[in-house]
């Protein structure tokens, strides 16, 4: 995949529980105990939050938070937060482990693949009123959803758009970022005939996460993935087939190749190798560190280009509250605190995380960056996968039919339609 690991777990990390999981979940929680089936916040109180707190969260983010909760405790002087630092390679195991022993945290940071799960296991909260949804963009808000209830709030976000060279685009001719699919392969084009480029872009040819960079051609060219209710997938349709003719296309013209090294995006993007691809915002430090002051000022992006719509994939984490918290008042006052614009904006400082609140891209931290507003504009049509119990398995076999496709010439037609059968034959655990 042509993004960082650490981030590329924020939205493929969640693995599938096992059948071994599964059946102990079931027995640990049963109805004749009524610690065991607590009921769901409908509100959330007016008065500060009180009692001790205690909340999972991720790599740097859960060495980050405590120096941001430090502020809720100065707010609320009766609340101590207690924040436990999670690897993200064992987060996964952890809360299954932990759901099925009854010993969650009150609240935690959670990857947006995993809401379907979790709350299929009855696990989280609904978010309670108080909270105001429309504060966030709305496929951010989405990944909290599942089955039409919401549980939680987006914590921060990310989305991908088209990096691309600004020094060997003007050597190509362009001036201008293109706008929609044909401008990107005339530009990718141009990167090759006019600007030295081996290939014009840098597209994962399959492989882990590959999905994450076809399925915008998909969702801008009209698909779903599921049908409205996500009982039944819609994988194999023409606007899917037409997303991935497009996709396809690039390494049938030699436009993209099969045969550039994994995990070298920036230096082949520093070399001029391959001057264009498609990720998200941490790229951008990477690239600018790799390639020093003489490739900084020419870190260009752009917005995935438009057929019926420009839609990117957002990924990123949520933050929840769970059912077994025994202070879900409090749990819920400090996620309604982590969602306040102000907050979002300071964690940012601290994190270098996109706020999942509009507002906070308000502040000049984030206005007065010469790239992130761009991820902010992405941001406000970009979409995620539905929150369905076996996407991991579905993701897994997308990945695999794309490498097919890039790599051994499979039509796009029979690509749909394996994806398909493969997702059907999975389900979509509803």
């Amino acid at each position: 995949m042509i993004t960082q690991s650490t981030r590329h777990r924020l939205v493929t990390g969640g693995a599938v529980l096992t059948a071994a999981a599964l059946a102990l979940s079931g027995c640990g929680r049963s109805e004749d105990s009524p610690e065991a089936a607590p009921q769901a916040s409908t509100s959330i109180g007016s008065d500060p939050a009180t009692g001790e707190l205690t909340v999972w969260a991720m790599g740097t983010e859960g060495e980050n938070l405590p120096k941001l909760t430090a502020a809720f405790e100065q707010a609320n002087p009766g609340v101590k937060v207690k924040v436990t630092p999670i690897p993200w390679d064992a987060a996964h195991n952890k809360f299954t482990t932990a759901i099925t022993a009854q010993s969650l945290p009150d609240a935690a940071m959670v990857g947006t693949t995993w809401m379907g799960e979790f709350a299929d296991l009855d696990a989280l909260d609904p978010t309670p009123a108080g909270i105001d949804s429309s504060s966030f963009f709305p496929g951010a808000l989405d990944t909290t959803k599942v089955k039409d209830v919401s549980y939680g709030v987006p914590w921060y976000v990310e989305t991908r758009l088209v990096y691309y060279r600004k020094d060997l685009a003007a050597k190509a001719g362009i001036t201008t970022p293109p706008t929609d699919w044909d401008g990107l392969k005339t530009m990718a084009k141009a990167m090759q005939e006019k600007a030295g480029a081996k290939y014009g872009i840098n597209l994962q040819p399959g492989g882990q996460g590959s999905w994450q960079t076809v399925m915008p051609f998909s969702w801008s060219a009209g698909a779903n993935i599921t049908s409205d209710d996500d009982k039944e997938f819609t994988l194999d349709t023409p606007e899917m087939q037409e997303g991935l003719k497009y996709y396809q296309s690039f390494f049938t013209e030699k436009i993209a190749g099969t045969d550039l090294p994994p995990n070298q995006t920036e230096a082949q993007f520093v070399s001029g190798q391959a001057p264009m691809f498609i990720s998200g915002p941490w790229m951008a430090g990477s690239v600018a560190k790799l390639g020093g002051d003489k490739i900084k000022p020419n870190i260009g992006v752009f917005e995935l280009p438009k057929n019926k719509t420009s839609t990117s994939f957002v990924g990123g984490s949520n933050f929840v509250v769970f059912k077994a918290s025994k202070n879900k008042d409090s749990a819920w006052k400090l996620v309604k605190w982590l969602s306040d614009g102000k907050t979002q904006a300071d964690w940012f400082k601290l994190s270098t995380d996109l706020p999942a609140v509009q507002a906070a891209w308000k502040d000049p931290s984030i206005a007065n960056d010469p790239l992130l507003p761009v991820f902010g504009k992405q941001l406000e049509t970009a979409k995620a996968p539905p929150a369905i119990v076996n996407w991991e398995q579905v993701a897994t076999a997308f990945d695999t039919e794309v490498e097919k496709m890039t790599k051994a010439g499979q039509s796009p037609a029979d690509t749909a339609k394996a994806i398909q059968t493969k997702a059907s034959s999975i389900g979509t655990g509803s």
